[in-house]
């Protein structure tokens, strides 16, 4: 129920924006009223997103007294929350939706049209979704509104093709603990001997377009247990739809709108059918060429001999190793060298030799490897919670050994940006809190997030920013410019002696925006050059860096962090998305610099 109601909250807020007010007796006075009003159902939104338990379960509990209890919930809101978890409806919700009759869920993803736009294509075109919307560019009608023009208008159609294609796949970090959930559940399955999500879930892509299950039984298991397992999977509470369903298949539609297929295997051909149903498909093709070129035929159900015996197949290491292969993390599963190199031939600029002198795989960051997060927000400026309890919930439910506050800074008032003194007092406020938690073997770093301007300078002064632990700098405004202009921003901000850190270098939103144009390659150089190190964004709407570019750092001998850019603690769990991202770009665990104790971090920065 939390992400029904951050839903509908976000919903509100947006309307809000557009200029409806609605009918609720709480209506504010003027502009700032107005303001206050949209943040609060926004803060709202997202402290009931990342809450848990479950809304509804809290006020079973507690009633309205705990719904007061949440952060950023007042008596306003908190009633609306109780006629909605009692009722299932929200009157001024239904209200404010009659008087703007729009598809608000629709145009609330479209990146870059705001509220007030899509307002004034409303009064003016009567627009009330997208497919409206893009007739209307294609016809040239929103050119002839007043404040519009054609330029626009084919920008409205870029975003709209963003849009559509961003919908096709679906951001591993919204589907990841439904998809785990149904997994660990398929594994306790009577008859289950082994239960995984293959594909682009397990190489860990950014987007997934569907779910692939694959189940092991024994070879003997009767036709009445695999129709049990059949059923037991399109039964799931999670399936909308059954698609199809056969003897050892079944391919259903889930609430949530992806497609997933399950597909039961016997135990001795567990292993080929994982390695073929994991992909990608380039990597299959090459693996599978490998195996020809040996004699044997590779095929979901194993490797077989030219007698057509089975001689391998009950687990992947036991497929690649008869084909003369080390095993190949599934991250790196693209025919982008790693065929060559786990054959033992040279490939692709990656140097790794086993003592021997054979060319080797590289050995990827671990996924329990992180000691720390350098780039966490408090409630200082734009975070959650504070300072101590964003520390206290790193160390204990994810065992963390340090975070650094990376508070946003003056330019950026949206998130209530620290000035320079601000940021002396906060680590002043750090120093403190260190000071009593000594010898629990957790520190907290001082730091900032601060903002690169359109010139490449910093708002916040070096003398300020050299009293700082750690400074991460990140572009946050003036997206627009052109590649060269963008470029020379983050070569400015890497020459600076008292930048450590460049945080989500290229600022794309995965399936909203493509973010600002860099040229890497440059920036990689500037980077290895000045000793900046490059972030990856963990945050699984960024993974910023892309793949291709942690490739392009790793083997320029550029320095990587990987940080959940939490702005609750919840966020920390990202993590696992950004240790996938450096894991599928060939990071090795001494590319990434908070795999270091602090005092050692510390020692490797500028």
């Amino acid at each position: 129920m939390n992400l029904e109601i951050a839903n509908i909250l976000r919903e509100i807020a947006y309307i809000l924006e557009m200029g409806v007010t609605g009918k609720d007796g709480e209506d504010p006075k003027s502009k700032i009223g107005l303001i206050f009003k949209i943040r609060s159902y926004r803060r709202a939104a997202d402290v009931i997103e990342n809450l848990y338990p479950e809304i509804d379960e809290l006020y079973k509990t507690e009633k309205i007294s705990g719904l007061l209890k949440i952060p950023s919930i007042g008596k306003a809101i908190a009633l609306k929350l109780e006629e909605y978890i009692t009722t299932g409806k929200l009157r001024y919700y239904e209200d404010l939706r009659k008087d703007i009759p729009i598809n608000v869920s629709e145009f609330m993803d479209l990146e870059g049209i705001g509220p007030k736009t899509i307002m004034k294509l409303y009064s003016n075109l009567k627009i009330k979704n997208i497919s409206e919307l893009e007739k209307a560019a294609l016809g040239g009608e929103i050119r002839n509104i007043a404040g519009f023009s054609k330029k626009r208008e084919e920008a409205i159609l870029n975003k709209i093709e963003f849009f559509r294609k961003g919908k096709e796949r679906r951001l591993i970090g919204e589907i990841y603990p439904l998809v785990k959930e149904i997994e660990d559940r398929l594994a306790s399955v009577p008859g289950i001997r082994h239960a995984i999500a293959a594909g682009s879930f397990r190489r860990m892509k950014e987007t997934i377009g569907d779910v692939d299950f694959l189940v092991a039984i024994l070879a003997k298991t009767e036709n009445a247990t695999k129709a049990k397992i059949i059923d037991y999977f399109t039964s799931m509470p999670e399936v909308r739809e059954i698609v199809g369903k056969g003897v050892s298949k079944a391919f259903v539609k889930l609430r949530n709108g992806v497609d997933a297929d399950l597909l039961v295997v016997p135990e001795d051909s567990f292993g080929a059918a994982l390695q073929y149903f994991t992909g990608s498909k380039e990597h299959g093709v090459a693996v599978r060429k490998v195996a020809l070129s040996k004699g044997f035929k590779l095929n979901e159900w194993g490797v077989f001999d030219a007698s057509e015996n089975r001689i391998a197949g009950r687990t992947e290491e036991e497929v690649y190793q008869i084909l003369g292969m080390e095993w190949i993390p599934p991250e790196i599963r693209e025919n982008r060298g790693e065929i060559e190199l786990a054959l033992g031939k040279e490939g692709h600029q990656h140097k790794k030799k086993s003592s021997k002198g054979r060319a080797k795989l590289p050995q990827l960051i671990d996924y329990n490897d992180l000691r720390g997060d350098l780039q966490v927000h408090s409630n200082y400026s734009d975070g959650k919670f504070s300072i101590e309890e964003m520390a206290q919930i790193a160390r204990l439910k994810f065992g963390l050994k340090y975070i650094a506050i990376s508070d946003h800074t003056t330019s950026l008032k949206l998130a209530n940006g620290l000035d320079g003194q601000e940021l002396i007092n906060q680590s002043n406020k750090i120093a403190e809190i260190n000071e009593v938690n000594k010898g629990i073997g957790f520190h907290i770093l001082s730091g900032a997030e601060v903002n690169i301007q359109k010139d490449g300078s910093l708002d916040i002064p070096n003398n300020v920013l050299d009293k700082l632990e750690i400074v991460g700098a990140a572009i946050h405004s003036n997206f627009s410019l052109p590649i060269d202009d963008q470029t020379n921003r983050l070569l400015e901000a890497a020459k600076n002696p008292s930048v450590d850190i460049i945080y989500h270098p290229t600022g794309r939103i995965i399936n909203r925006r493509d973010g600002y144009p860099v040229n890497m390659i440059k920036l990689i150089e500037t980077a290895r050059d000045t000793k900046t190190v490059l972030e990856i964004d963990a945050h699984y709407n960024r993974l910023d860096l892309k793949d291709e570019h942690i490739r392009m750092a790793v083997e320029n001998d550029v320095n990587l962090i990987i940080d959940s850019d939490a702005h609750h603690p919840l966020h920390f769990a990202f993590l696992r998305f950004g240790i996938g991202q450096a894991r599928r770009g060939w990071a090795e665990k001494s590319s990434i610099l908070n795999t270091l104790p602090f005092e050692r971090l510390l020692d490797s920065l500028k």
